[in-house]
């Protein structure tokens, strides 16, 4: 598979940090039809679907000059960085501030089920997620003010390096609503499909999106 030389190398300017940014690979909870809303207090594996998704996304990144790998401690990113980091032969660590967003009574929930039940609390955080929660949850902003600085902090520390994280679909969305400058209300329209890739780079503390919810590479398996 051909790759773009200017961040495929292990040219990497030291100035420069390179972030893949992957969602982890989807859970039975995914699946489901509907699907269940899972955050931070459900710690579920991997599918087999998702454990395929995984092993997709390494044979893609296998090539790619990847010396750090990070995860959400939960079982679902922190095995999907596991996977991926495999043929690199590297370690994860993983970062309680990478965790998914806390949502609350809507744990194990499924949305047409909620937006009967809580109907007010569902139309608020429809109008507007970043001030309105997830019920007894967090609001998207809460996670990005953990988020952002963390991501951040990891990438300014590996300057010269091309580094992977796996993250949650409410992490990513809201770090990707930063780098790109979106307003937060309007995240929850920037899909992040399960192992999907984004890669971000930093140089001279500039933020520059690459890539953003890339998937190509997991073609029938997509989730």
């Amino acid at each position: 598979m051909a790759q773009p030389t200017s961040f495929a190398t292990s040219e990497i300017a030291s100035s420069d940090c390179y972030l893949y940014l992957v969602r982890h690979g989807a859970t039975d909870n995914n699946l489901a039809n509907p699907p269940i809303l899972q955050g931070r207090n459900m710690d579920v594996p991997l599918s087999e679907q998702g454990r395929e998704q995984s092993r997709l996304t390494a044979d893609l990144l296998a090539n790619f000059p990847l010396s750090r790998f990070y995860s959400s401690p939960l079982q679902r990113a922190n095995e999907t960085a596991q996977i991926i980091a495999t043929p690199h032969d590297q370690s994860v660590e993983t970062n309680e501030e990478l965790t998914e967003v806390d949502v609350g009574n809507w744990e194990g929930r499924d949305w047409k089920e909620i937006a009967k039940t809580d109907s007010e609390a569902y139309r608020l955080f429809q109008e507007d997620c970043s001030e309105y929660p997830y019920l007894g949850g967090e609001t998207f902003l809460d996670v990005q003010k953990r988020v952002v600085p963390t991501i951040l902090e990891i990438m300014q520390s590996n300057l010269g390096r091309a580094i992977l994280i796996a993250g949650h679909n409410v992490v990513n969305r809201t770090f990707m609503a930063h780098v790109l400058k979106m307003s937060l209300a309007k995240a929850r329209t920037m899909s992040q499909t399960n192992c999907a890739v984004n890669i971000i780079r930093l140089r001279e503390g500039e933020l520059q999106a690459i890539t953003v919810n890339s998937y190509f590479h997991l073609g029938d398996l997509k989730s």
